[in-house]
């Protein structure tokens, strides 16, 4: 089990991060500017750092935080529609004591799961590119090797890859390569698994790509590999 400190000691190095001048002055245009409907909040605008329970055994990994959701509230899937859908189906399957998240003082704490994200800045429209989600590969390193981890849940393609790059790194995973889609789920090496979602941005939930019953199906199945 990891020590508090060294769960807080990685949030503050991921914080105090400046590996890439684009995103720092990306995030810092975007706290100094606002959105209108938030004119009156002081804007994080900051690397987000990692959020949830130091034992988790349940580690989601994400994109990259909102420009004006975890980039304003300085916790990731905070303060967007995004972590509306995560936060309801994290709730309802036991992992989260609460459904909603509005900012990082509502009193959200989650249970046997942790979030991190494949880059920790918000990015320009909210894509990221390689040499900027390779600076920010150790965050990713760092927060697996400090956690219990069984389970690694890729919200999005980009997260999905993210994971299994790390689990081959580990060699935890060898042969082909899986392919991503809603509910993909792959055997790891020490009884870990690595299970696969649609992202609930927007533009899935939105369509129709993702409904709420195939996200809430997606934790039921990370709670049974848990058991």
């Amino acid at each position: 089990m990891p020590s508090t400190n060294r769960w807080e000691q990685l949030n503050r190095e991921i914080i105090a991060c400046e590996r890439c001048p684009r995103l720092r002055a990306y995030c810092r245009t975007i706290a100094r500017d606002k959105r209108r409907a938030y004119e009156n909040w002081t804007y994080w605008g900051r690397p987000v750092p990692n959020f949830g329970d130091r034992r988790a055994r349940l580690l989601l990994v994400g994109l990259a935080p909102a420009a004006h959701g975890g980039n304003r509230t300085g916790r990731v899937f905070t303060g967007d529609r995004s972590g509306d859908w995560l936060f309801r189906a994290l709730h309802k399957a036991g992992f989260a004591n609460q459904p909603t998240s509005t900012d990082s003082a509502d009193g959200l704490k989650l249970i046997d799961c942790a979030i991190t994200a494949v880059c920790h800045c918000a990015p320009p429209d909210n894509k990221p590119p390689l040499d900027e989600i390779a600076e920010c590969r150790d965050w990713l390193i760092e927060t697996i090797d400090v956690l219990p981890m069984r389970v690694l849940l890729a919200l999005g393609q980009i997260g999905w890859q993210a994971a299994l790059r790390e689990a081959r790194r580990r060699e935890w995973h060898s042969g082909k390569m899986p392919k991503f889609g809603h509910g993909a789920l792959v055997e790891l090496a020490g009884d870990r698994w690595l299970l696969g979602s649609f992202h609930p941005s927007q533009q899935n939930t939105f369509t129709g790509k993702l409904t709420e019953p195939m996200f809430d199906e997606v934790f039921q199945t990370a709670r049974r590999l848990l058991r």
